[in-house]
This record gives structure tokens, C-alpha cells and sequence, in this order.
């Protein structure tokens, strides 16, 4: 019995490096195009409930629409973009830098979703790993999803850090 219950322990801690930070679930996404990102909260902060995510909107990540949320209000902060976008035929100079997500409860032992829809453009450099800095609240704590690994780092979701940053890989435009 000791040791069916010990094996048990060291599968669960042999998956929890997997479950134990915020990650986008779709890992792909081509340059040019429109991405759903969906960023995925597995547990609160050390069994405290989660009351907040905001993410920060990387440069060249455009046209955000975050989804709404029952039970959760959903706020966007607007700014000026690092450079001018064409989208459509018009150009864009400022839109959304973050968007937050709060007044809800996602309890630590729960699971959900945050959605927003963007749009990649052209000038994302294929073949690299674009990052979504993003600040867990909870009732009693914060995490910081916010480390992005520097060049010759890796690169990738976890990238050998203990608060990596969500990322999706960019492919050339199709």
C-alpha cells in the first residue's frame, strides 16, 4: 500500500511543473493572421482564490477584443503602440495595451479560461516565441507570470523559469 501511494505522490509532483503556471492554449499562431489567445488559470496562489488576471499586450499584437465573463467585469487600457500598424487599410498608432479581468472568484481548486481575440501583424519576426506577461491577484497573494527569457536563454513556454510568461511560437505568414 506504501508504495501505491508513494508512486501516486511522485506522479503528482512529476505533473505539477505542467499545472503550475498560466499558459495559452493555443502554442502556434502564424504572423498576418487573427489569434484567439486563451489563457489558461489553473490554481490560485498557494490555495488562495483568484480575484484578478491583467495581461500586458505585447508590440504587434493589434485589434484586441477581450471576451467578456460572466461574473467578471473585463476593463482594457489603451495607449500609444511603439510603432504604426497597417490593418485593413487603415493605420493604427494606439490601442490596447492590457486588458484585466476582475470582480470574480475562481476558487484555487478550479480551472477556466480568459479569452481575448488579436491580430499578429507583419512585423512579428517568424520563428520566435512572442510573450504575454501576465499578473495573477488573488485574495491573499500575487503571481507574476512575467519572466521572458533573454536571447540564447531558450525560448518556449517554461523556459527553465519558475514564473515564465504565457507564449505562442510564431510561424510565417501563410
Amino acid at each position: 500500500m506504501r508504495r501505491v501511494l508513494l508512486a501516486g505522490a511522485i506522479s503528482a509532483l512529476a505533473m505539477s511543473p505542467a499545472l503550475a503556471h498560466i499558459t495559452l492554449e493555443g502554442k502556434q499562431a502564424a504572423i498576418g493572421s487573427y489569434y484567439k489567445a486563451v489563457f489558461a488559470v489553473p490554481h490560485g496562489c498557494a490555495g488562495s482564490a483568484t480575484t484578478k488576471i491583467r495581461v500586458q499586450i505585447p508590440d504587434g499584437v493589434i485589434a484586441v477584443k477581450p471576451m467578456p465573463k460572466p461574473g467578471w467585469n473585463v476593463e482594457s487600457v489603451s495607449g500609444k503602440y511603439t510603432t504604426e500598424y497597417d490593418y485593413h487599410g487603415r493605420k493604427f498608432s494606439e490601442g490596447v495595451k492590457e486588458v484585466a479581468w476582475s470582480g470574480g472568484k475562481l476558487a484555487d481548486q478550479n480551472y477556466d479560461e480568459f479569452v481575448m481575440m488579436t491580430f499578429l501583424t507583419d512585423t512579428l519576426k517568424p520563428n520566435t516565441t512572442l510573450y504575454f506577461p501576465v499578473v495573477q491577484e488573488c485574495e491573499q497573494g500575487v503571481s507574476r507570470w512575467i519572466d521572458i527569457p533573454t536571447e540564447g536563454q531558450g525560448n518556449g513556454h517554461d523556459h527553465g523559469s519558475e514564473t515564465p510568461a504565457p507564449g505562442v511560437k510564431l510561424l510565417p505568414k501563410s
